[in-house]
């Protein structure tokens, strides 16, 4: 977007806001039921990025990349408020994130969609290819508060 846009992207970590954050990351599919706290844990422990209107400074759409900065990063919560859908304000959020890693020379950037394959194709994301056979370590999720002690097996803490 141009400098007449009504908004702008930005890579200060102090300007996010994180209630706001919390609210629009409670709509999605992947982390409606996410506490503040680990969500607040989340962008500290991230690099977190942010489309503001210039107007008002309200914050409007956030993603955040988990990095090594030197060979990989993950993408990930990347949410436009959804009355702005459609209006470029994901091209602007995904167009900055790249600009500001670019630069680290990574080898590989990845994330995960459900919907918006189209959005992230623009920026040179492709689908995983079959010759790299990804595995998980489901852990004890996202849903158990920061600190909260995670449960042994058979339900003993």
């Amino acid at each position: 977007m141009n400098d007449d846009s009504p908004f702008e992207f930005s890579t200060d970590p102090t300007r996010i806001d994180g209630a706001r954050v919390h609210e629009l990351i409670a709509h999605t599919y992947w982390a409606k039921d996410r506490p503040r706290g680990v969500m607040d844990a989340a962008i500290a422990g991230s690099r977190p990025y942010g489309v503001y209107r210039r107007d008002t400074g309200e914050q409007v759409a956030f993603a955040r990349v988990v990095t090594d900065g030197v060979t990989f990063a993950w993408l990930a919560d990347v949410v436009v408020d959804p009355g702005l859908r459609g209006q470029g304000v994901g091209k602007l959020l995904i167009a900055g994130v790249v600009a500001d890693i670019e630069p680290l020379g990574l080898r590989r950037t990845l994330l995960a969609t459900a919907d918006a394959h189209g959005l992230y194709e623009q920026f040179g994301w492709v689908p995983v290819t079959e010759r790299y056979k990804w595995m998980e370590r489901p852990g004890r999720g996202a849903s158990t508060p920061v600190g909260a002690p995670a449960s042994a097996p058979g339900g003993a803490t």
